[in-house]
């Protein structure tokens, strides 16, 4: 693509934007949080393939990366590299990409995909609480109000989950701790943006940066844990499903993060904030009407359902479809009042 091409192109998204403000945040946020809930889905399905989550996400990025990479040279729109920008490139591919989405979907096929994917509304919600603590936005009353109420749901949702029977804290604990990471990541990116650089340069840099992370863990488990490690790249060949589910996932992340820092450049921090429940919206029925996964509320209703079975009365059997209880005495008072 020339350069004239791409004067046109963004002269077009500047007049869109003035004319608009709201398009192109709001176009963003309805697309990157449809793909980030189906890619929440599509790490369920690898789990369900035998594809090991290091090998799913680090095929998946580095088919993601080639193709933004080549969407790059041809609108001549890669990013500089200098010492700025490998900082950047590093720092954002570790605690944004690699590290969370290793530890989410190792996580899915323990605690199921409905919870990780309610649980990605809650990194944007602690991304405007610390972007308010750095002075990156401005304070509001109901803005504020919401974040509490979205933190207490965390709590509430960790807690509910933590009382299944068959749920192991570990899991739990990891998934707290790549919301965590998500919303480091979503302020460095902001506050470390690289001065005169566009969302189409960092995006391909910062996908590059996260392959090379993700391959480096897997040489270095493969080499040196000789096989006792649950980390491998190893791709399963008994099937398509494995190879097709990566070429899927390589498609959403091309498209996902591309838009997530078209996102973050113009929507801000009250904009972004509201990435997660676009997600959850779209990520928990998929994940419990589509794939049969099991709802974050299924599990107190549940006990509930146990807890008033355990109380009915004991003489309460069973004959069949009939249930037979004895039956009560009528005791009638003897006490009259007085006349």
């Amino acid at each position: 693509m020339s350069e004239a091409e791409n004067t046109i192109s963004r002269s077009v998204v500047s007049d869109l934007s003035s004319r608009r403000p709201w398009a192109v945040p709001l176009a963003a946020l309805l697309a990157t949080g449809i793909f980030l809930g189906v890619s929440t889905n599509l790490a369920k399905l690898a789990g369900e393939a035998g594809l090991n989550p290091l090998a799913f996400l680090a095929w998946s990025v580095l088919g993601a990366t080639i193709v933004l990479v080549t969407v790059g040279v041809a609108r001549d729109r890669l990013p500089s590299i200098n010492a700025r920008t490998i900082e950047y490139f590093l720092t954002a591919g570790l605690v944004s990409l690699a590290a969370p989405n290793l530890l989410s979907f190792a996580a899915v096929p323990r605690i199921g995909a409905g919870f990780v994917a309610l649980s990605i509304a809650f990194p944007p919600l602690f991304t405007y609480l610390g972007a308010l603590a750095l002075g990156m936005g401005r304070f509001q009353a109901t803005r504020a109000l919401g974040i509490a109420l979205a933190l207490s749901g965390a709590l509430v949702l960790a807690v509910r989950q933590l009382a299944e029977p068959d749920i192991e804290a570990f899991w739990v604990a990891v998934t707290l701790a790549a919301l965590i990471l998500l919303a480091i990541g979503n302020i460095y990116r902001t506050a470390r943006w690289p001065e005169g650089a566009g969302s189409d340069e960092l995006a391909p840099g910062m996908l590059a940066a996260s392959a090379l992370v993700l391959l480096a863990v897997g040489a270095i488990t493969g080499t040196f844990a000789d096989g006792a490690t649950r980390l491998s790249l190893a791709v399963p060949t008994d099937s398509a499903a494995p190879a097709l589910l990566i070429l899927a996932q390589t498609a959403t992340f091309s498209c996902m993060y591309l838009l997530y820092f078209v996102l973050q450049k113009h929507g801000g921090p009250a904009c972004f904030s509201l990435l997660g429940s676009v997600a959850a919206v779209v990520g928990v029925p998929i994940a419990v009407f589509v794939l049969g996964g099991k709802s974050p509320a299924e599990g107190p209703r549940r006990r509930r359902r146990a807890h008033r079975a355990r109380r009915r009365p004991a003489q309460v059997r069973r004959l069949g479809k009939k249930r037979i209880r004895p039956k009560r005495r009528r005791i009638r008072s003897e006490f009259r009042y007085p006349s």
